[in-house]
């Protein structure tokens, strides 16, 4: 269970506080919170998403405070916001008891907490507009791949956020040093862990064709440029059939 994995213990109750009733339901609606983690919108995110996903298995649930649904929610909501999610109404702070000894408070002191700054903000990722082709060549140049990839928006329920299938005709444009073998599966964990960036470039439509570059990191890749594939961008086509013959500058 990606969201929780390594979280301290090893078994948790079924039906878990949101009533999942079982793992098949907790994996699937979980992974689902997995970009808004990736974003670092709190540090104590993690632990208050775990307490309600995958409580520890004791005589009795342990909730968790007000307190920390509170700190999460004013840190975390204003993120969700800018990609078009308000905070659920499955997370009401109001639902959860006051801090007591018997309740998950924050990890976190508050001095640490002010310091955290989320990395995401309502202009990240944004989609480019019309590039000449020159400018789009280069763009292929610096990264280290480019892929054009059509990406659909799952049905979100009241537990889930960012959810997006990959069409799995993937057109490698350039592979750089990603073996073929293993674009699909580190796109699929590109729109997984980064789906907050995906949402912002979709711009709110179902589905589309993206022309992507972007670089490769240890354990991830990344994006660093998207453009719309459409008919009406004429420099991106011409960039895509130039590019077999093209040569980057050293």
């Amino acid at each position: 269970m990606a969201l929780c994995y390594d979280i301290g213990y090893s078994e948790m109750r079924i039906p878990n506080l949101l009533e999942h009733e079982t793992m098949a339901e907790v994996i699937q609606q979980s992974s689902s919170w997995l970009p808004l983690l990736a974003r670092e919108c709190h540090p104590n995110a993690r632990i208050f998403l775990c307490s309600l996903f995958a409580p520890i298995c004791l005589d009795r649930f342990i909730y968790p405070c007000r307190s920390l649904c509170e700190v999460v929610r004013n840190s975390c909501a204003p993120i969700m916001a800018c990609y078009g999610y308000p905070w659920p109404e499955i997370l009401n702070c109001n639902k959860f008891p006051v801090d007591h000894s018997m309740c998950i408070s924050s990890i976190t002191n508050g001095t640490s907490t002010s310091r955290r700054m989320p990395r995401a903000s309502c202009r990240d990722c944004e989609l480019e507009e019309a590039s000449s082709t020159k400018e789009i060549l280069n763009t292929f140049c610096v990264n280290d791949f480019t892929v054009k990839i059509k990406i659909s928006k799952k049905n979100i329920t009241s537990t889930t956020i960012f959810e997006f299938d990959l069409d799995p005709r993937v057109e490698v444009v350039k592979h750089g040093p990603l073996l073929k073998a293993d674009i699909l599966p580190r796109l699929q964990q590109w729109l997984d862990l980064d789906a907050t960036c995906v949402h912002n470039i979709m711009r709110g439509t179902r589905s589309g064709y993206y022309v992507i570059s972007g670089e490769v990191q240890s354990d991830k890749v990344v994006a660093n440029k998207a453009y719309s594939w459409h008919k009406k961008h004429k420099n991106l086509q011409l960039a895509l059939r130039k590019w077999k013959h093209h040569r980057c500058r050293a």
